[in-house]
């Protein structure tokens, strides 16, 4: 039994490492939540059938390779307004499925590239510490760059770039911000409890803060009043700074919940707020044009 691992898994069963078609290493989107998060909270858990969707992981031209991505849409042609879905700091793994699954139930084609593919596989790390040694070397050029190319894929399978969005969480709820500055093509974004003030570096030299007046589509930023990582005082700094360039973002926080209350599979899963987060974001996407 030494080789069974999770989730009914054994060790010859899962991925393997392949060759991008130009040459770096890639891993497989594997099975399962990430090492890092289990024990999963089984009880809240949120599993959303692929029944009437065409999901699964897809690959996607860039510049230097291909990387691994998860796509659901619902079956037919389309086209179907596109949701880039941006990963929290554990990768593409189980819980971000679901969400491209949950979006795809709503008629969006939803697509969640895994943008550490060229740095490593955090879903096999079991330390937040240890991954954290991963992110580090995430360039956000890099990541920028690897959502536009998602966005051009999703353009030749079925999706609708008139009707484009953005969410993201944790990690990915400050990409999500970036990208609003980013892409002109974007009609409106989520962000879900991201960092919006922090220390600017070569490979990270903007925080959402220093973007507030270069948002080429409106967010919605989603936030916990108890989360320790994400000082309140810092949010009402990014409102002010929105407020002051005349743009149409908006900042939601929840007083009682802390980081993390979408995360349904973790202790700091908050389903009152995580429902009306989930409603928000429709109503945010469909009043933008997505």
């Amino acid at each position: 039994m030494s080789e069974l691992l999770y989730g009914g898994a054994f060790a010859a069963d899962l991925p393997k490492p392949r060759l991008s078609r130009r040459g770096f290493l890639v891993n497989m989107l594997g099975a399962g939540f990430a090492l890092a998060v289990r024990p999963v909270r089984s009880e809240t858990v949120i599993t959303t059938d692929a029944e009437g969707l065409v999901a699964g992981e897809v690959n996607i031209p860039v510049g230097d390779g291909e990387l691994p991505a998860y796509r659901s849409a619902p079956q037919g042609e389309g086209p179907f307004p596109v949701i880039l879905v941006v990963q929290e700091i554990f990768g593409v793994h189980e819980h971000i499925k679901d969400i491209t699954r949950r979006l795809a139930k709503l008629g969006y084609l939803a697509i969640a590239p895994e943008l550490y593919a060229r740095q490593g596989d955090v879903a096999k790390l079991s330390g937040i510490d240890e991954i954290r040694k991963v992110v580090a070397k995430v360039a956000d050029a890099q990541v920028l760059s690897d959502l536009d190319a998602a966005v051009d894929w999703a353009g030749k399978n079925g999706g609708d770039l008139s009707r484009l969005g953005i969410t993201g969480f944790c990690w990915g709820g400050r990409i999500a911000w970036l990208y609003a500055a980013h892409q002109p093509r974007l009609k409106a974004g989520v962000a879900w409890y991201g960092r919006v003030k922090g220390e600017a570096s070569a490979l990270n030299p903007k925080y959402p803060l220093a973007v507030a007046a270069e948002l080429k589509a409106p967010v919605l930023g989603l936030y916990g009043g108890q989360d320790q990582g994400i000082p309140v005082a810092s949010l009402e700094e990014l409102r002010t700074a929105i407020k002051a360039a005349g743009g149409s973002s908006e900042i939601h926080i929840y007083p009682n919940a802390g980081h993390a209350f979408y995360a349904d599979y973790r202790p700091n899963y908050r389903k009152e707020e995580a429902e009306d987060g989930w409603k928000r974001l429709q109503e945010w996407f469909k009043g933008h044009g997505v």
